[in-house]
């Protein structure tokens, strides 16, 4: 009996993937543990593991197939002894539904009917009285192109002029404006776009430019951010802290690690301080969930990690048990990963409290976007010479100016304030964190 291989959920959140590389070829014998394909989910690339022995009979998914669902079949195995093509047969219903995936790239020529009939574009278009309904683009391309746009008639919604109506006129050579009236064709571009006319995204004329496909990071980095920014309630806070004593004892616990492979940075402090911060103020370490809130006891910290293409955020685990050396060498696996596509779903999921870290890039403040289902995330800044006052006079010190950004929807203004407060004690008295 024929062995169908489905297209696997990589990640709790995944539901589509991208077929990036078959690693077999039809008519190869897999081993159960064999790798193989290569999958890109929105994180990383992973290898996928035949779970069974058998011939591979047909391979339905094309590679470099974009968006197939998970749980569509991908390949079928013939199992050992079975007639390959029997095998084939039997999965025949279901091959079609992976190839007309890629194929639907293809789909634009229909947008090309219209030229095949420019009789019609000489008919009138549809008017609310002088206004002739068309998309910005349309109006555009026409008065570029000298054609009279009230003598299009549109293939759009309630009889709107689009991009191709206006490219059929000009094939049939049917809609030229009339030299005599060139003030109404004039008039219509000046005024507002037709109500509910959807914004236009295209490349600008005469700018050189080069178009590149969405990666399925890129593209949930779009979505997911964008729905945060939508749904959830976002509020900020700010606080500098000094960094003075923190930059002398990571000195002086640097000195002593020499030689151990590890290097402690100021960002391992920050996870150290945002963890124990979490734990002395348990009502920001909280997430948002309907009609009920989760309070989680335990502060696992996403880091974000900029890689090639968007942003990764790797979780390290119970930050407030864990040592610096600690947290810097789990940091520094996690983050080299990151950079490989090498991330396991184990590595990324999850994560109670985001820390977003641009410091390194002269950053002096900034806002982030809460990553839901999170409650909150800290963005942090460079640390910098600043003028400061102590005792009444005029010093110099090493400040950082960190922002929590909170849901409030989860997290109040004052407990958001709390939780700075902690935070900013623990940085500026930085041994506080070794006890």
């Amino acid at each position: 009996m024929a062995i169908e291989i489905f297209m696997p959920a990589l990640s709790p959140t995944m539901e589509k993937g991208t077929l990036a590389k078959w690693l077999v070829k039809e008519g190869d014998t897999v081993s159960s543990g064999d790798v193989i394909a290569e999958i890109e989910t929105d994180k990383a690339t992973m290898e996928v593991e035949s779970i069974d022995d058998g011939v591979v009979a047909k391979i339905l998914v094309a590679e470099g197939a974009e968006d197939v669902p998970v749980g569509q079949i991908i390949a079928v195995l013939a199992e050992e002894g079975e007639d390959v093509s029997s095998a084939t047969a039997g999965a025949g219903a279901a091959a079609p539904k992976a190839p007309e995936a890629p194929k639907a790239e293809a789909a634009p020529a229909p947008a090309a009917a219209p030229a095949a009939a420019p009789a019609p574009a000489v008919a009138p278009a549809k008017h609310d009285g002088d206004r002739v309904f068309a998309s910005p683009l349309a109006r555009r391309i026409a008065n570029q192109a000298g054609v009279d746009i009230a003598a299009i008639a549109g293939s759009g919604p309630k009889g709107r002029v689009v991009k191709a109506d206006v490219e059929a006129a000009m094939a049939g050579g049917t809609a030229a404006k009339p030299a005599a009236a060139p003030a109404p064709a004039a008039a219509p571009a000046a005024g507002a776009p037709a109500v509910g006319a959807a914004p236009v995204y295209g490349p600008h004329d005469g700018i050189p430019y080069h178009e590149e496909k969405l990666s399925g990071m890129r593209k949930t980095i779009a979505r997911r951010l964008t729905e945060s920014k939508q749904h959830v309630p976002h509020f900020y806070l700010t606080i500098d802290c000094e960094l003075d004593k923190l930059l002398k004892l990571r000195g002086e616990l640097n000195k002593k690690l020499d030689g151990t492979g590890t290097k402690l940075s100021v960002n391992d402090f920050i996870i150290r301080a945002s963890a124990l911060a979490l734990k002395k103020v348990p009502a920001a370490n909280v997430q948002f969930a309907g009609d009920k809130m989760y309070w989680y006891e335990r502060a696992d910290i996403s880091v974000a990690v900029a890689i090639e293409g968007g942003l990764v955020t790797p979780v390290v685990r119970g930050a407030d048990g864990k040592g610096l050396a600690d947290i810097s060498n789990e940091v520094k696996e996690l983050a080299g990963k990151a950079k490989d596509g090498k991330l396991m779903p184990e590595d990324y999921a999850g994560g109670t409290f985001s820390i977003s870290n641009l410091g390194m890039y002269g950053i002096k403040e900034f806002g982030a976007v809460v990553n839901p289902p999170q409650g909150a995330i800290l963005a942090v800044g460079s640390g910098e010479q600043r003028p400061v006052v102590k005792d009444g006079a005029l010093a110099v010190a090493t400040v950082m100016s960190v922002t929590l950004s909170c849901d409030h929807r989860a997290i109040d203004g004052a407990v958001g304030a709390e939780f700075l407060a902690a935070f900013k004690v623990l940085i500026e008295d930085p041994v506080t964190m070794l006890l």
